[in-house]
């Protein structure tokens, strides 16, 4: 299976997508393989705008008909919005996890975290070898 995996934006290790979208502001989801792998999302919880995170800690859980998975925060930053939709529609993340889909707007407080994470190529291929 080919899974999408856009260029315009960076990747966790475990399955959490982050891409710049203006200054120190990024949006952060989960990626198409991880999607694929949960099956239907039934549930979302996310944290409230305000809210700080360092890179790597869990921000919210995502449920599926399968399984409940955490979600890790890619890299630093206060939350400065949340995809409300998911609350009622989760299924959104099902169906265009790249777009429609994600998951908070964080303000970065250091932008160079993101230079640890994996590009589309390396995570392409950690999703191919974990299938």
């Amino acid at each position: 299976m080919a899974w999408q995996v856009p260029e315009d934006r960076k990747y966790t290790k475990t399955d959490e997508w982050i891409k710049v979208v203006e200054g120190d502001e990024a949006l952060v989801g989960i990626t198409d393989y991880a999607q694929d792998q949960l099956s239907d999302i039934v549930y979302v919880e996310l944290p409230e705008v305000g809210e700080s995170f360092s890179a790597g800690d869990v921000f919210g859980v995502v449920e599926s008909v399968k399984a409940a998975a955490d979600l890790n925060m890619p890299a630093s930053g206060e939350v400065v919005a949340v995809n409300t939709e998911l609350e009622d529609t989760p299924e959104i993340v099902n169906e265009d996890p790249f777009e429609k889909g994600w998951m908070i707007r964080v303000r970065l407080s250091d932008p160079s975290e993101l230079d640890a994470l994996l590009d589309a190529a390396a995570y392409a291929k950690q999703c191919e070898e974990h299938d």
